[in-house]
């Protein structure tokens, strides 16, 4: 092959490389200054959550990389999906708002009866302890002392008592939970269906 061929192919492709290096993609994104930059080394990290664009040489866009999302937005969208989650639930629990208030009855009545039970049981330890408080207070009264056995039963009636008092709030507390709770989805399932959202009796 000729030299002088060859020397004309070397200069041609020392020709064509700067020109193939140059197909390369464009960045724009704005500064802390605010100012507009095309870049081609890339966005710097402390600019890539305020989103940019790539671009051809031709300053054609090629893609669009969005600003990442606030905190405000973040929760947004957090509490979008949990409504959502909340709302598929409540479509697969209840069809009709009648389901709701049927739901409702059963669990307050639930909970009324066993409110019921702990009441009957507090009063009839209140007539126990009753009783051997008047025993305590004739061996008193007497000038004896008070057995130590009924002092100790005395103690786990007091306990006992208190006992069933907290049940009877801890109910109580459920109970009024429960209320809102299925009242809050009461509405909620009124709006999903395109219905008022008139409260149960």
């Amino acid at each position: 092959m000729p030299a002088p061929f060859l020397t004309r192919c070397t200069l041609l492709l020392g020709l064509l490389l700067p020109l193939s290096g140059m197909a390369t993609e464009l960045y724009r994104y704005i500064d802390d200054n605010g100012v507009t930059v095309l870049s081609r080394q890339g966005v710097p990290p402390e600019f890539v959550g305020r989103g940019y664009e790539v671009l051809n040489n031709q300053g054609r866009v090629l893609r669009v990389v969005p600003p990442a999302p606030t905190a405000e937005e973040l929760a947004r969208m957090k509490a979008e999906k949990a409504r959502a989650r909340s709302d598929a639930q409540l479509l697969r629990l209840y069809s009709s708002l009648e389901d709701v208030d049927r739901a409702r009855e059963r669990k307050l009545a639930e909970l009324d009866g066993v409110t019921s039970v702990a009441r009957g049981n507090l009063q009839s330890v209140r007539t126990q302890q009753a009783n051997l408080q008047s025993q305590a207070a004739n061996h008193e009264r007497a000038g004896r002392p008070v057995p130590e056995n009924l002092l100790t039963q005395i103690d786990s009636l007091k306990s006992e008592l208190e006992r069933l008092q907290r049940d009877i709030d801890r109910y109580r507390e459920a109970r009024e939970k429960a209320e809102a709770g299925f009242d809050a989805d009461r509405a909620r399932l009124a709006e999903l269906f395109g219905e008022a959202p008139t409260k149960a009796d």
